[in-house]
């Protein structure tokens, strides 16, 4: 069994205490049971006082389809395909305490959003939640027109992304690191809070982020709790690297699928004729 005095040591090895960490973790990587599962992660951070951040993503569950007359070109989208089924669609509007999240996730997420000291984001389709004494500041980053705030916010706090048994594919924040260095993000609509149906930034295919990882893998401190492979990134550093990688090569985040419209599309800049926000860059 993973006890929480290996969690708790393994977070003093990768320097995580008093600092805000966005995590994306394998349950199954431990390969051994967890002690308090995904709750023992989380209160083992909160523990060394971290605040901890995860995506917590209700896409597709409050998607719809693209309005007629909203329809930008090069985003990532075939406005001429069927309408596909959605068995995880929603009817009502998106509330920041629905608690729902994208299966895909894995299961702490859905654990994290759980909890009553959850603070979520008000993005109806990417919204990232967190617990501990910087969630309000971080998470409150976070808007429809903007997807990634709470990123900025994490780096800004000399925060740490943390992988535990997953690979850069996983690692939500390069897609920030895409639109720093010139991408437009793409749109999609969704059911906001207020029930009106609203065009959002959303991220693209991450499949091809393993590519990064000469760049970035020297940035990482690492330990190995159980069978799972820990690497903790120094968000500012790690950013600011994909940044200028992904500048230089655009091409460098191309996934493996050579039809897919994503990469094609966000290697081309991104959607056209919409409008784009102007974030700030990597200080």
């Amino acid at each position: 069994m993973i006890l929480t005095a290996h969690l708790t040591a393994a977070s003093g090895t990768l320097h995580l205490a008093n600092r805000p960490v966005m995590l994306h973790a394998s349950l199954r990587s431990f390969g051994s049971v967890i002690d308090g599962g995904p709750d023992g992660i989380i209160g083992a951070l909160l523990g060394r006082g971290c605040t901890v951040m995860t995506p917590a993503f209700t896409e597709p569950q409050f998607g719809v389809a693209a309005p007629a007359d909203l329809r930008p070109a090069r985003n990532g989208v075939d406005y001429t395909a069927p309408p596909v089924d959605n068995p995880l669609l929603e009817a009502g509007p998106y509330s920041v305490g629905c608690r729902l999240v994208n299966p895909a996730l894995g299961l702490l997420p859905a654990v994290l959003v759980e909890r009553p000291d959850a603070v979520r984001g008000r993005h109806p389709l990417n919204s990232f939640a967190a617990v501990g004494p910087e969630a309000v500041e971080i998470i409150e980053a976070q808007s429809p027109e903007d997807v990634y705030g709470p990123i900025r916010e994490l780096a800004d706090r000399d925060g740490v992304i943390l992988l535990i048994g997953v690979g850069l594919d996983r690692m939500t924040a390069l897609h920030l690191a895409e639109q720093w260095s010139g991408r437009r993000m793409f749109r999609r609509w969704a059911r906001d809070i207020d029930g009106a149906v609203r065009m959002v930034e959303v991220g693209s295919c991450s499949a091809g982020f393993p590519r990064l990882e000469p760049d970035l893998g020297p940035l990482a401190r690492s330990v190995v709790v159980g069978t799972s492979r820990w690497r903790a990134f120094p968000a500012r550093q790690a950013l600011a690297v994909a940044t200028a990688t992904i500048a230089a090569r655009q091409d460098i985040t191309r996934c493996p699928a050579a039809e897919c419209m994503l990469c094609r599309d966000a290697i081309a800049g991104g959607p056209t004729g919409c409008w784009t926000p102007r974030w700030p860059g990597p200080r």
